[in-house]
């Protein structure tokens, strides 16, 4: 790696909210730097959860971020000329990042609909358990629990040079 690592950048909260995790699934959602069109989708979304869930928002939000969270990942490690698949658990930003790119392309797979309903399905369908993204974190789970084998291949650090 060249050079120094780009420092951390503070984002603001969002404004209707006045939450970070809602501000960086908008910047997530924001294509173009288009930002009003992805606040559009995003506080869509959650009206449209009000509406048909007859329950608050954020709590049928921060159900469906918890249930599609993971906490297991795979990474491909090298290990004397073979690959393996290591079972690692996966850091709260890591999580928040995932579920959210989950949760978005769960959503754009849903044709047909405006993309402020289809995240607001995607959503009220993960805080049930089911869904595009609560598949995704179960598959993901279940790639861990194959390679759980080769776990012990994560406690050796690599090679210094």
């Amino acid at each position: 790696m060249r050079g120094k690592q780009a420092p951390k950048r503070k984002i603001k909260p969002d404004i209707k909210y006045h939450r970070l995790d809602i501000a960086k699934l908008i910047n997530y959602i924001m294509r173009d730097g288009k930002k009003s069109t992805a606040e559009k989708i995003v506080y869509g979304a959650f009206d449209y959860i009000a509406d048909k869930t007859k329950q608050d928002d954020m709590s049928v939000y921060e159900l469906a971020l918890r249930n599609i969270s993971p906490s297991l990942e795979v990474r491909g490690r090298r290990v004397g000329g073979a690959n393996y698949q290591v079972p690692f658990p996966v850091s709260d930003e890591r999580r928040q990042v995932l579920s959210f790119r989950w949760l978005i392309n769960a959503a754009n797979g849903r044709k047909g609909k405006p993309m402020a309903a289809a995240l607001a399905e995607e959503i009220i369908d993960a805080s049930k358990g089911e869904g595009a993204a609560m598949k995704k974190k179960e598959d993901m789970h279940r790639m861990a629990e194959a390679n759980k084998a080769f776990a012990h291949f994560a406690r050796f650090s690599k090679k210094k040079r």
